[in-house]
């Protein structure tokens, strides 16, 4: 009869070995997932999604060119070329132009191999005051400008609206909507299905609320963000509204945390969003969340 406890706990013990050896020998039969990908936008004839490692951009592909964005070659020195490279396992068309979705490097480093096949560089006027100033040797300076006021890249019959919708995760970042197709491009402040990380140190909490809600007033259904969402797949109305949610449930907790004086590290420590534990990258992710918040209600900022 003594015997029977330390009999289970040896099974137990067993089958727990079992499983996680089987479950090593299937993840190390599944294929790695390629640094770098292009995947045609289901329903389209002309869009894409181009990834190198955690970092996306699209383009387009019209009869008389290419429109591209983000070269997202930050730390990747060979990283324009490749996306050049994908680009022409598409298409034999030159690349008209590249543009820039905001001014921080992560997303627009790289595109020399773009501005040497011909193309023409476009951003806001803030992000190229921005670049202009910090002169990084690895980010193209753009060749023009969009103002507040908006602008629309015509190319072989396709349209591409690039508006401006005020402070949100920058100060320079353009919207860009395909309204044949119904697709928005958004890098950086509408996360799909993911508590946003790093990106917070500079983020504007109260003006992307409102940024938001105009991007919710728009004529699009899907989006794709800079930086794959669960499973690829891209983002929906819902998922902005989801994101809508989660800041202004951190904003409201930090808020009562900060007034009650326990910024910086009390309120950190204390700081806990349990109705979002399943999403993507909230245990590693919420430290930068509670600073940001933190900041805003505790100092103002």
């Amino acid at each position: 009869m003594t015997l029977k406890p330390f009999l289970l706990a040896a099974l137990a013990a067993f089958a727990l070995t079992t499983a996680t050896a089987m479950t090593s020998a299937v993840q190390a039969q599944q294929p790695a997932r390629p640094p770098i990908a292009t995947t045609k936008v289901a329903g389209t004839d002309n869009v894409y999604v181009f990834r190198n490692g955690n970092h996306q951009a699209m383009f387009v592909v019209t009869s008389a060119g290419v429109i591209a964005t983000d070269p997202v070659a930050y730390g990747k020195p060979f990283g324009g070329q490749q996306y050049l490279d994908e680009i022409r396992k598409v298409t034999d068309k030159p690349v008209k132009y590249v543009i820039y979705s905001h001014h921080h490097y992560d997303h627009i480093a790289g595109g020399k191999a773009l501005k040497e096949a011909g193309a023409t560089f476009i951003a806001h006027k803030r992000a190229k005051d921005r670049l202009v100033k910090l002169k990084d040797p690895h980010t193209v300076i753009p060749d023009e400008v969009v103002g507040d006021k908006g602008r629309t890249i015509t190319l072989g019959g396709t349209a591409l609206e690039l508006t401006y919708h005020g402070l949100n995760h920058s100060d320079s970042t353009l919207v860009m909507r395909l309204p044949k197709e119904k697709i928005v491009f958004i890098v950086d402040t509408i996360p799909v299905g993911a508590v946003p990380g790093r990106g917070m140190i500079d983020f504007h909490p109260l003006e992307t609320e409102v940024f938001m809600k105009k991007v919710l007033t728009m004529d699009w259904e899907r989006l794709i963000p800079g930086h794959p969402g669960p499973n690829d797949r891209l983002g929906t109305k819902d998922d902005v509204r989801a994101q809508l949610e989660f800041l202004q449930d951190a904003s409201a907790a930090m808020k009562l945390l900060a007034q009650d004086g326990k910024c910086w590290d009390t309120a950190e420590k204390e700081f806990k969003l349990p109705k979002y534990e399943s999403w993507p990258g909230y245990a590693n992710n919420l430290p930068f969340v509670a600073r940001r918040y933190c900041g805003l209600w505790g100092r103002g900022t």
